[in-house]
C-alpha cells in the first residue's frame, strides 16, 4: 500500500481518499466507485483519478461558465463603448468601434485551474499512464481555455453557488496539486513534491470533525465554534474588540458535558530542552484558554483534547491531567494504519469522556455497524 510522506510522518494514500470522503461528500455518490476501490502508490496519482472522475462527470452537465468583461473592436455598438481606443480607431481610419461587454464563458477562473492541473498531472512521472491517457482526452475539451501558470492563481478570487458547487471538490484538489506539491526548481521549471503539512493540516481538522458529525449522531453538537471570552467589569463590551477570536477546530457536546479539540499537524508533535521532552507550551496555552473560558461556571464539564497526527518520533503525547478542574489532554492519531483503526481511535476518545451519559448499548451498536459498512464500501 503506498504511503504519503509530508516531512516527518507518512500516510496511507488510500487513508488520504477516506479523508477527503468525509470533507466532501460528493466523493461518496456512485460515479468515485472505481477511485475507492483502487489501489495508489503516490498522491498525485489518487488526485488524477478524481479529478478524471470529476471532470468527466462535469463535461456531461457542462463546463461552468459565468460573465467575463471582453473588450474587442466591433463593426456595431455592443456593452459599453470604450471611449480612447474608438477615437483611436477614427485616427486611424478604421471604421470600427472599440467595445467593453460581460459575456458567458468558459474560460474563467475555474476552468483555467482546471486545465493547469490536467496539464501537471500528464506530465508527472508519478501519474499512471492508463490515467495520462484519460487526462488527455479530458484535455481536448478545454482548448478555448487560457492556459494559466500556477503562480497567478488567485484562490481567494473562488466562490460557490448553486450553479457552480460541484466543481468545490475539484477546485480544492486542484489547490492540493498546484499549491501543495508543485515547485519550481532552479531551472524555473515545475515538479512534484511531497504533500505540504499546511494543506494536510486543514483536512485533517475537516476530515475530524466530519467523521464526528457523521458516525456520533447522538451528540446535540458537533461544530468548529467559537468560545466567547468570559470577561467581567463594566468596560468588557469595550475590552472584547481588542481580543483575538476563540475558533475552535471541533467542539463536540452531550448534554452539559464538552469536549473540545484542537487538532495539530506538525512535523515535530514535541519539542525539545536540554534533553526534556515537552508540548509545545503555545498548544497548551491555547486549549487552557478554550477551556477556561468555556466552563464559565467552573462546572468541570468542558475538556481539552489536542490531537496530535502521529510522526516518527520515539515519544509521542499520550495523557490527560487535571487543570484547575478541567481534563486537559494529548494524544495522537496514527493516519499510517488501516483506516478501522483509525475510525476507533477517534471512537475511543469520544467514549473516554462522555461515556456516562452515552445512549443505550443497541443506539451504540447502530452506530458502529454504519462504520463497518462504510468500511465494506472503500
Amino acid at each position: 500500500m503506498g504511503c504519503l510522506m509530508t516531512k516527518d510522518k507518512s500516510i496511507f494514500i488510500k487513508n488520504i481518499y477516506y479523508m477527503l470522503s468525509y470533507a466532501f461528500q460528493i466523493l461518496k455518490q456512485s460515479n468515485y466507485d472505481e477511485v475507492a476501490s483502487e489501489k495508489f502508490d503516490k498522491a498525485q496519482d489518487l488526485f488524477a483519478a478524481i479529478l478524471s472522475k470529476g471532470i468527466a462527470q462535469q463535461l456531461k452537465q457542462g463546463l461552468f461558465r459565468e460573465y467575463v468583461t471582453k473588450n474587442e473592436t466591433l463593426p456595431v455598438m455592443r456593452g459599453k463603448l470604450d471611449m480612447p481606443n474608438t477615437i483611436r480607431n477614427q485616427i486611424q481610419r478604421k471604421q470600427k468601434l472599440a467595445c467593453e461587454f460581460d459575456e458567458l464563458s468558459e474560460d474563467n477562473l475555474f476552468n483555467q485551474i482546471l486545465k493547469a492541473t490536467i496539464h501537471f498531472l500528464i506530465i508527472d512521472d508519478g501519474v499512471d499512464s492508463k490515467r495520462k491517457s484519460t487526462l488527455k482526452k479530458l484535455l481536448v475539451f478545454f482548448d478555448g481555455i487560457q492556459q494559466l501558470e500556477p503562480s497567478e492563481i488567485q484562490w481567494s478570487r473562488l466562490h460557490y453557488q448553486r450553479n457552480n458547487k460541484n466543481y468545490e471538490l475539484l477546485m480544492n484538489i486542484c489547490y492540493f496539486v498546484l499549491d501543495g506539491m508543485l515547485q519550481t526548481t532552479e531551472k524555473g521549471e515545475y515538479k512534484m513534491t511531497a504533500f505540504s503539512d499546511d494543506h494536510m493540516a486543514r483536512l485533517y481538522e475537516k476530515f475530524i470533525l466530519e467523521y464526528y458529525h457523521q458516525h456520533h449522531t447522538y451528540f446535540s453538537e458537533v461544530k468548529a465554534g467559537q468560545v466567547k471570552w468570559n470577561l467581567v467589569g463594566d468596560n468588557s463590551e469595550s475590552m472584547m474588540r481588542f481580543l483575538p477570536v476563540m475558533q475552535t477546530d471541533i467542539m463536540l457536546r452531550l448534554n452539559e458535558r464538552i469536549l473540545i479539540i484542537d487538532a495539530k499537524y506538525y512535523g515535530r508533535t514535541l519539542q525539545t530542552r536540554f534533553d526534556k521532552y515537552s508540548l509545545h507550551s503555545g498548544n497548551i496555552y491555547q486549549i487552557f484558554t478554550y477551556v477556561k473560558n468555556q466552563d464559565k461556571d467552573n462546572t468541570g464539564n468542558v475538556a481539552g483534547l489536542l490531537l496530535y497526527a502521529k510522526t516518527d518520533e520515539e515519544i509521542t503525547p499520550d495523557c490527560t491531567l487535571n487543570m484547575g478542574g478541567n481534563q486537559i489532554g494529548a494524544k495522537t492519531l496514527d493516519l499510517n494504519k488501516e483506516f478501522s483503526l483509525i475510525a476507533a481511535q477517534l471512537d475511543k476518545i469520544a467514549d473516554d469522556f462522555f461515556q456516562p451519559q452515552l445512549p443505550k448499548a443497541s443506539y451504540r451498536e447502530n452506530e458502529m455497524a454504519q462504520i463497518i459498512v462504510l468500511g465494506q464500501q472503500y
